[in-house]
C-alpha cells in the first residue's frame, strides 16, 4: 500500500497524523508541501479525491487569503487552485492519500478510513 502525506512539520495536526500512521506501521511518502508544493494539476486531482471545492480546502485564516483577495466570490476554481499552488500555506493540512482516496487529518483519525 502506497501512502502519501502532504505534511507541515510546524502543524500539530499534521505531526499527530503522521505519528498516528507511523504508530500503525504505515510507511509514508512524506511531502513537505511548503517546500515542494503541489502544482495545479495535482491540486485538482487531490480536490477530486477529497470531494471538495477549492474554497473548502483553503485556510481562510492565513494572511495570504485576505491579502490576495481570495474571499472574492467571483473567483473561479482555476484562480483559487492557482493561488494555492503559488501560496501553499493556503492549503488545509495534512492531506493523506492512499488507495486512490484522500482525507484531511482533522482530526488525525479521519485518515484511517482510507487505509
Amino acid at each position: 500500500m502506497s501512502v502519501r502525506i502532504y505534511h507541515n512539520s510546524r502543524c500539530s495536526k499534521s505531526r499527530a497524523t503522521l505519528s498516528l500512521l507511523q504508530e500503525r506501521g504505515v510507511v509514508c511518502d512524506v511531502i513537505n508541501y511548503l517546500d515542494t508544493p503541489p502544482g495545479t494539476d495535482e491540486l485538482a486531482q487531490l480536490l477530486d479525491m477529497l470531494g471538495m471545492t477549492p474554497r473548502e480546502l483553503m485556510r481562510k485564516s492565513e494572511a495570504e487569503y485576505t491579502e490576495l483577495g481570495l474571499d472574492d466570490p467571483s473567483l473561479d476554481d482555476t484562480a483559487l487552485i492557482a493561488a494555492m499552488a503559488s501560496h501553499p500555506r493556503l492549503i488545509e493540512r495534512p492531506i493523506v492519500v492512499s488507495n486512490g482516496k484522500a482525507a484531511i487529518g482533522r482530526p488525525p483519525e479521519a485518515v484511517l478510513s482510507i487505509l
